[in-house]
This record gives C-alpha cells, sequence and structure tokens, in this order.
C-alpha cells in the first residue's frame, strides 16, 4: 500500500502490552492519521495510554501489534538502529524535563543533532544560531542550560527538535515544568511554527493545552474514545 504524500503518521491497528508481572494492555487496536502540516493533541487521564501513543510513532519503542508509519517508512518494522535513523532525521523530540546536556551551551545542545546526521562545524554553529534566533534566544547561544530559566530551556528544546527539520514534532507534556505564563509563551510559539508548515502531535492532560491544537484525540483505558475537531464537533 502506498503512503500518501499529505499523511506524515499513519497508525494502524496498534496494540501495546507490557508484562508487569501479568499484562497490562496500554494501547488496544488503536487507528491514528496525521495529515502533513496538522496539529493534533492527544488528552487523557495519566496512565491512559497518550505517551504510550507517542513514543511508539516517535520510534522509542515498538508496538505488540499493528503498523506505525512515519513519512512513508514502517517504524514498526524498522530494526533498532532504522528506528535510531529515523528518530535523528524524521522526528523532533520536545521532552517536559527538557532533556539538555547540562555541560553544552545553546548552541551547541541545538546542534548536537546535526553532529550525528554528520554536518561540519561551521554549518551547524549556523543551523543552531538561526534557530535559536528563531525561538527568541539570540542572546543566549553561549549559556548552558544552569544559566537560564525553564522557559528558555525549553525554547532550546524545542530549536534542538527543529535542528534536522524533521517531518514531525513530537511533545510529551511541554508545559509541565514552567508557570503559566511561560506555558502560554511556549504555545505561542508552537502556533507559529505550526503556522511555519510544521506538523505536531502534543500529549497533555491539560485542556487549554490541548485546545491550541486543531483537534484533540481523547484516550482513555488504551482506546481512543473520540476526535474533537477545533469547533469543539465530536466526530
Amino acid at each position: 500500500m502506498s503512503e500518501s504524500a499529505n499523511t506524515t503518521v499513519r497508525v494502524e491497528g496498534v496494540s501495546k502490552q507490557y508484562d508487569l508481572g501479568g499484562t497490562v494492555t496500554a494501547l488496544d487496536d488503536v487507528d491514528l492519521t496525521l495529515s502533513a502540516g496538522s496539529y493534533t493533541a492527544v488528552m487523557g487521564p495519566s496512565g491512559s495510554g497518550k505517551s504510550t501513543l507517542l513514543n511508539l510513532i516517535g520510534g522509542l519503542d515498538t508496538p505488540s501489534s499493528g503498523r506505525v508509519v512515519v513519512n512513508g517508512q514502517d517504524v514498526s518494522a524498522a530494526s533498532e538502529a532504522e528506528r535510531a535513523d529515523i528518530r535523528g532525521t524524521e522526528v523532533g523530540f520536545v521532552f517536559q524535563t527538557f532533556n539538555l546536556m547540562p555541560r553544552l551551551s545553546a548552541v551547541e545542545n541545538v546542534a548536537l543533532p546535526l553532529v550525528f546526521d554528520g554536518w561540519d562545524r561551521a554549518r551547524r554553529r549556523e543551523r543552531a544560531t538561526s534557530l535559536l534566533s528563531e525561538v527568541g534566544l539570540a542572546d543566549r547561544t553561549d549559556h548552558v542550560p544552569a544559566e537560564l530559566s525553564g522557559g528558555q530551556r525549553q525554547r532550546v528544546a524545542i530549536a534542538r527538535a527543529l535542528s534536522t527539520d524533521p517531518a514531525l514534532i513530537l511533545a510529551d507534556e511541554p508545559t509541565g515544568n514552567v508557570d503559566t505564563d511561560t506555558g502560554a509563551r511556549i504555545l505561542d510559539l508552537f502556533d507559529d511554527l505550526h503556522g511555519a508548515g510544521n506538523t505536531f502531535l502534543l500529549v497533555t492532560h491539560e485542556r487549554h493545552v490541548a485546545e491550541r491544537a486543531e483537534r484533540i484525540v481523547h484516550v482513555e483505558d488504551g482506546h481512543i474514545q473520540s476526535v474533537e475537531d477545533v469547533s469543539g464537533g465530536e466526530r
């Protein structure tokens, strides 16, 4: 089956079980499609399966059954090395805990994925500096994470996620470790980046965060319960 050029992600009949002294089903027969340039939020309570879904799409884990295709590549059938390559080129990650290297400057953190992608030093710095300017941190390029506020660290993480020009940006509770005002500014930045054509999948348990997306996928007990469009209608 050929993949549409207008589809960035296709999740087909995906289930995920864990053996935790007994079988625990995190996802059960889930189907989801993300169109190129779309902005989707996955919302649900703790333990609903939303982060598991994000991890499967991002190639951080593999499904027990079903298929996950990202930008035409079958992540679920890929080897660990192939999934690492997909993560490095097709997917940008923004985590709640930032995941920055503490001894590296902001510009070095942003450039890190480009090291593994084979870029030379001058091109890496040029690209990373440009991205930091794009997220409003042109004057913080040489600061290490300890010298930055929580919101600034998250913006560095966002710039890093954009460094390889990925087909998809995955954000797991991106406002969870910042205050309300800073969280709003981060969501404003996501709005701007989405407006520039980036495809976003955001996981959250907060309604006001999810409402920034074009649609909200409601997940509970490992199932997609409903999909809510931007106007608030259920389908």
